[in-house]
């Protein structure tokens, strides 16, 4: 018997996100394996404690970020509309469905002005390595900007010797996207030399 289902695509639902992730997703395997709020410590003395606007989580911007290189997502634009779209990238930042995922300028402005390159080549090596020892990334091929770096998964100071690298040029690449959206907006480019990155070190 032919059955044509009522469109429910308007219905105001409660919805628990948390019921929607399985047990052995890989996103809930990563995030009750590493400590998130080491970040914190990273980052603590890069925020003023009593003044300015409330920040965005530097974990979630982290978080965002790890989603983009462990799923080889081509752009960090392209991430952010990922996980506004994807229930489990959504549960890993901690956002229900209703609230609003950082925009892309604002995730590109905290990378270019808020922390410095030291902290951002710092916190994600700590999280990559994290997550190799962990065995949640393969190292037979990290891909980065479409290139793929071989090591072996089995190598510990192979691993470590190729973070490093994905990093670096990880970060390169991102703040090579942020300016050519800048571009696109009539913004002037970021200058990697100008002084209003933070220069204070992050805590150890």
């Amino acid at each position: 018997m032919l059955v044509k289902e009522e469109n429910e695509r308007g219905i105001l639902e409660k919805i628990d996100i948390e019921q929607l992730i399985p047990p052995d997703h890989l996103r809930r395997k990563i995030d009750k394996a590493i400590d998130f709020n080491k970040i914190y410590d990273y980052v603590e003395d890069l925020y003023c404690a009593d003044n300015g606007r409330p920040s965005v989580d530097p974990v979630v911007l982290f978080k965002i970020i790890l989603i983009q290189h462990i799923y080889g997502i081509s752009s960090l634009r392209r991430t952010i509309e990922k996980v506004n779209m994807n229930i489990a990238y959504r549960w890993f930042i901690g956002y229900s469905l209703n609230r609003q995922v950082p925009h892309f300028s604002t995730v590109s402005y905290n990378f270019k002005h808020r922390f410095t390159a030291e902290t951002v080549e710092t916190i994600f090596s700590w999280i990559l390595l994290e997550a190799a020892e962990l065995g949640f990334l393969d190292y037979n091929a990290i891909f980065v900007d479409g290139t793929h770096i071989k090591a072996s998964a089995n190598n510990n100071k192979r691993v470590k010797a190729t973070v490093p690298v994905v990093v670096k040029r990880y970060a390169g690449k991102l703040m090579e996207e942020v300016n050519k959206d800048r571009e696109k907006h009539g913004k002037k480019p970021f200058d990697e030399n100008d002084t209003d990155n933070n220069p204070r070190r992050p805590k150890r």
